[in-house]
């Protein structure tokens, strides 16, 4: 249980001011200059498998759940006309960040502050929806993904990056309970795969990517596929004795624990 005392910014502020989760507030992109953090996202493993999984040639890219604007500048610097969406205003995690940062870079981003349950753009709008760390904090997974789903132009993807997944209800609270923020603020949340699946297909989206923990450098970032290779190689050189239950714990943990990260690629049919 959490009591949601403190705002997304506030926690992320206090996380921020730790200074034994400086490596982490460096994963996260939560570092400053913000300039620098997204400079460093768009050379990123994560971004390079991302890009590799979108259309080609760029077109209009809507950036769901934006925050600080990271994948917006990917985005915008790779060529895509870009429009964040943001519902929180925060000069620090927000929608002023996103303004700062596209006045900085030079990048046209078009920022505007609502929720992806109630996107305010016409129908068939958008070549791309990327939701990065998005879906899993829906207040309406459904109807967000509805939503994506009518703004998209026929043959558009959607493309949402490490969501966090669980395997039974009942792993919730313990997944809560070991992420480094919930406790301060309350936003955090995880489904079933099943549920992802299901939100996607009703929301008239073809399902052809679902990519679990150890499939994808997004979803390993700050890790990559070959720092992961890399990391079985010189395990398997342990005594024998030792190195089923590392195998063991290290899938188990990676590919059944609470809160394990998924990206999914969908498209809308195009006719």
């Amino acid at each position: 249980m959490t009591d949601g005392a403190m705002s997304w910014e506030q926690a992320v502020s206090w996380l921020r001011n730790q200074p034994d989760q400086a490596s982490l507030v460096k994963a996260c992109f939560f570092d400053d200059p913000l300039l620098a953090a997204a400079q460093r996202f768009h050379a990123s493993s994560e971004w390079i498998a991302t890009r590799s999984l979108l259309t080609s040639p760029p077109g209009r890219a809507l950036d769901v759940g934006a925050g600080r604007g990271i994948a917006s500048y990917a985005l915008a610097a790779d060529g895509w006309q870009v429009t964040a969406l943001e519902p929180d205003p925060s000069a620090l995690v927000g929608g002023g960040a996103i303004r700062a940062l596209a006045g900085e870079s030079g990048l046209p981003i078009n920022v505007v502050q609502e929720w992806g349950e109630t996107l305010p753009f016409d129908s068939n709008s958008f070549d791309v929806v990327l939701c990065r760390q998005v879906l899993h904090h829906a207040r309406d997974l459904g109807q967000l993904c509805a939503e994506i789903g009518r703004v998209l132009k026929p043959g558009g993807i959607l493309l949402a990056t490490r969501e966090h997944v669980i395997s039974r209800p009942e792993d919730l609270p313990a997944f809560l309970a070991s992420h480094p923020l919930h406790k301060h603020y309350g936003g955090e949340h995880a489904y079933l795969l099943a549920d992802y699946h299901s939100a996607i297909a009703n929301a008239g989206l073809a399902l052809d990517l679902s990519l679990n923990p150890l499939q994808s450098d997004i979803n390993l970032f700050p890790m990559t596929l070959s720092d992961h290779r890399k990391l079985v190689a010189k395990r398997l050189r342990l005594p024998s004795v030792l190195v089923r239950p590392w195998l063991m714990s290290w899938y188990g943990n990676q590919l059944d624990d609470p809160g394990r990260l998924y990206t999914f690629r969908a498209r809308k049919p195009a006719s």
